[in-house]
């Protein structure tokens, strides 16, 4: 992290851990104003790879699950990589500001994806390096998020996914259960941003910020669950991150008989559970019926403003949509519940 915005969040209250911003004292408050109100975040607990060089869209083609050719200034996507089973080896933003293209994605992801992505450059004229002290990395979200948001920047993306760029920030529009925001920009311009959202909104952490994520279905692939899924189990096609026309990329012909000529039978699914123990990523899901095997896996967590958890599970269909009562860590766990996502599987 930035020295100087490191020193400013300590003023501003901030407690951390290795990975970024956990929360300013009071986590409760946070998660309920989350939900209800207007909310802004440092997002050090993601972090930046640069691609960059004559090569680095065609190299990116050859790797990623989506279209790069559709990223340039003023659009940004969802997309992941995978191994040569079609397993996603991670999942992350594309935005391209400058001469790179940038992936952001967990900070503790980053050593292992630039160290497989380099496995591939051969002779190919492209750079790869962490990036993640480049930029100051915001969030912003609520209902009264753009009008906030458009107070500092006059012009701000429309449409999810959308970007809109000067020379000290790049603003992107993603995905959220209110309208959302993520701003790559200056320590300067953050220290101002910071002051004046701090009016009429409340500064969160990492943990109120992955129930955001959470409560919009959006995966992120963390190294308990790395090459677990294939990319339609996560719903990665669902929220735009993989493309099925683009052509070779490695593990795609796996992903697409998968999409063509398989049957999904595992899929992802937002839930909630009661839970006294902290869940984790990775952690099994049992039908209450079958004490032997497991029917899914955590991808992700995080308390819930009225207790308990709120999570992301990757199901087997057969056990979600049935009768089985689904069980957290053991056939004797505690209950699960699955919700709505905010977005609809495809019919079959």
């Amino acid at each position: 992290m930035i020295t100087d915005w490191k020193d400013f969040l300590l003023t501003a209250g901030a407690e951390f851990n290795d990975a970024g911003v956990v929360h300013y004292g009071n986590l409760r408050h946070e998660l309920s104003v989350a939900i209800t109100g207007n909310v802004f975040a440092d997002l050090s607990h993601y972090g930046l790879i640069s691609v960059h060089g004559d090569d680095a869209e065609a190299y990116l083609q050859g790797q990623l699950t989506n279209d790069i050719r559709k990223v340039d200034d003023h659009y940004s996507q969802f997309s992941g990589i995978c191994n040569p089973k079609g397993r996603l080896l991670a999942s992350f933003r594309v935005f391209h500001r400058g001469d790179s293209y940038y992936l952001c994605l967990p900070t503790d992801m980053i050593e292992t994806v630039i160290n497989r992505l380099r496995m591939f450059v051969l002779r190919s004229n492209v750079t790869l390096e962490e990036a993640s002290d480049t930029f100051v990395h915001l969030g912003i979200s609520g209902s009264d998020a753009e009008q906030d948001l458009r107070k500092f920047a006059a012009d701000l993306p429309a449409n999810t996914h959308e970007v809109t760029q000067d020379k000290d920030q790049a603003i992107i529009r993603v995905p959220g259960i209110h309208p959302s925001f993520e701003i790559f920009t200056t320590v300067e311009q953050a220290g101002q941003l910071w002051s004046n959202l701090n009016v009429q909104s409340a500064p969160i952490g990492s943990v109120a910020w992955q129930f955001l994520d959470i409560q919009a279905g959006i995966p992120m692939i963390s190294p308990e669950t790395r090459e677990a899924f294939v990319p339609q189990m996560a719903n990665l096609q669902l929220i735009d991150g993989v493309s099925f026309t683009k052509g070779c990329y490695t593990g795609q012909e796996i992903v697409a008989r998968m999409q063509y000529l398989g049957k999904l039978k595992r899929r992802m699914y937002r839930a909630r559970s009661d839970s006294e123990a902290e869940p984790h990523a990775g952690d099994e899901v049992y039908a209450g019926d079958d004490k032997r095997q497991s029917v899914g896996t955590l991808v992700s967590a995080a308390p819930h403003p009225d207790g308990g958890y709120s999570m992301l599970v990757v199901l087997q269909i057969s056990s979600a949509e049935g009768q089985s009562e689904l069980r957290l860590g053991s056939s004797a766990g505690p209950a699960i519940e699955l919700e709505h996502l905010p977005y609809p599987f495809p019919s079959e």
